[in-house]
């Protein structure tokens, strides 16, 4: 049973996010989702990216105000902002902030309990601290593409979920509780450094730990890379796909089983062997449709799944079940999480265009909307 919105565990929170791309916003849904109250600051001349503000998952739950921080008036509501606020998150090169007025020294001056989370790719230090960069270039740097891929091509290009929200959003929201629960100790704030190299390189400790013990090889031969024949993706006659993760030997057994291949005839530990399986098992694969081996493994241990793409993903029954997917102003995206006790799968709001909360912001700090000359009566959805 849903319990009342009181019980969302980040209630009470109130956070300024400067608006950024990637990992930021990503960042800021989570606190979001959980009852922070999150302001984020537009740029009044707004940003460009793919998808429209007002349809932007990512700002659910939130509200904007617009401001221009190159001007003194912009600058006063930014600071009113913070000085009512226990986080700020800025994804802004080193230095940027502190040319603005508004690094961390600043802010804490203004604020010593606020937990100021800095979000960059290279973090703020470091040969590369001030160059350009996007999430294939963080997981570049970090090996974790390199383990990529066939070892007879390039390294494949991912979807930016591994640097930009794995090792970016999520690894920054964790600090961030982190910091919280130590001021909640000690009264103070703190700085945080959330650079998505560290956090992919976080997210790489087991991997080189059996490099390092002997237990990683090239690309394309170990077990959890595409190496192995029966944990890998297999295409089916229709052009779909099907994935096959069946490491245990229990797992692997009734895999075979289901194909109706006799397991004794296999050891699924001799490498040699590899080649001759997975040829074996693509050739079984190829011969049905997907929908055909969706219903030879369903409810098997064989952990055989059909590749469900973006669009089917949210129709799956298990999915409808658990209600892992909304529908927002017409967006299909993730319902809000993780799963605690009471936490409302549904956002508060809906994603707030640019600078469609100004004027409230303004009252509530009380200031006056025409100091800044915004018209913040009149704020339309644009791109961001």
């Amino acid at each position: 049973m849903t319990r009342a919105a009181g019980s969302l565990p980040l209630l009470g929170l109130k956070a300024v996010a400067l608006a950024s791309l990637g990992p930021g916003p990503y960042a800021a849904m989570l606190l979001a989702d959980l009852g922070c109250e999150v302001t984020i600051v537009d740029r009044a001349q707004g940003m460009v990216t793919s998808v429209a503000a007002d349809k932007d998952p990512r700002r659910r739950g939130q509200r904007s105000v617009a401001l221009d921080l190159k001007q003194e008036g912009g600058r006063k509501v930014l600071r009113g902002l913070i000085g009512a606020s226990d986080i700020l998150m800025e994804g802004m090169r080193p230095g940027v902030a502190e040319k603005l007025g508004f690094g961390p020294s600043d802010c804490l001056a203004i604020n010593p309990r606020l937990v100021y989370c800095r979000i960059t790719g290279w973090g703020q230090d470091g040969p590369l601290a001030r160059t350009a960069g996007h999430d294939i270039n963080y997981i570049a740097l970090s090996g974790a593409l390199h383990a990529m891929g066939r070892p007879e091509e390039p390294p494949p290009v991912p979807l930016n979920l591994l640097g930009d929200y794995a090792g970016g959003g999520l690894y920054v929201a964790f600090g961030i509780l982190a910091a919280l629960h130590q001021r909640s100790q000690t009264g103070q704030g703190q700085v945080i450094d959330g650079a998505i190299i560290d956090g992919v390189a976080s997210l790489s400790a087991a991997t080189m730990a059996m490099l390092d013990t002997g237990c990683w090889f090239g690309r394309g031969e170990n077990v959890l890379d595409g190496g192995a024949p029966w944990y890998r993706t297999y295409r089916t006659r229709c052009g779909g796909y099907v994935a096959v993760g069946a490491i245990e030997p229990a797992f692997f057994s009734e895999l075979l089983e289901r194909l109706e291949i006799d397991p004794s005839a296999w050891d699924r530990a001799d490498k040699t062997c590899w080649p001759a399986l997975t040829a074996l098992l693509a050739g079984r694969f190829a011969g049905e449709d997907r929908n055909h081996w969706e219903r030879v493994f369903e409810g098997s241990d064989a952990c055989v799944t059909p590749v469900l793409s973006f669009g089917e993903a949210p129709r799956h029954p298990h999915h409808l079940a658990r209600q892992t997917y909304i529908t927002l102003e017409g967006v299909t995206q993730p319902a809000a999480g993780p799963r605690l006790d009471g936490l409302a799968r549904t956002p508060s709001s809906k994603p707030p265009g640019i600078g469609e909360q100004s004027r409230e912001v303004f009252e509530k700090l009380g200031l006056s909307d025409t100091l800044y000359g915004l018209d913040a009566t009149a704020a339309t959805p644009s791109r961001s």
